[in-house]
């Protein structure tokens, strides 16, 4: 399953079901088949979704350094969660501008 999120303010932002779910997850959403983050909640899902990518970075950094290349990765794909939101808190940024909801799944 894909998650599309849609703005009348931006283009869409795509996500796999994973990654779309973790998302919906960190700012507290029902990770449903349909839903809509109003203009009203934008504000404390960007900042939810910024104390988890802090709160990720560090626990990066306690784990201790990145595998060097050719190295086995512990887990995860290596994508950092601040490069999976980064564009989906820029569509929240946008449409919080434009004074427009979210949704997924309509």
């Amino acid at each position: 399953m894909l998650y599309k999120f849609k703005s009348q303010a931006t283009a869409d932002v795509i996500m796999l079901e994973g990654s779309g779910q973790q998302m919906l997850k960190i700012i507290g959403k029902e990770a449903g088949a349909q839903g809509v983050i109003t203009v009203e909640q934008i504000p404390a899902a960007i900042a939810a979704l910024e104390a988890a990518v802090i709160a990720h970075e560090a626990a990066q950094k306690r784990a201790g350094r990145p595998p060097a290349e050719g190295e086995e990765k512990p887990e995860g794909d290596g994508v950092m969660l601040r490069q999976r939101a980064a564009p989906f808190i820029d569509m929240l940024r946008r449409a919080a501008e434009a004074g427009k909801d979210v949704v997924w799944g309509v």
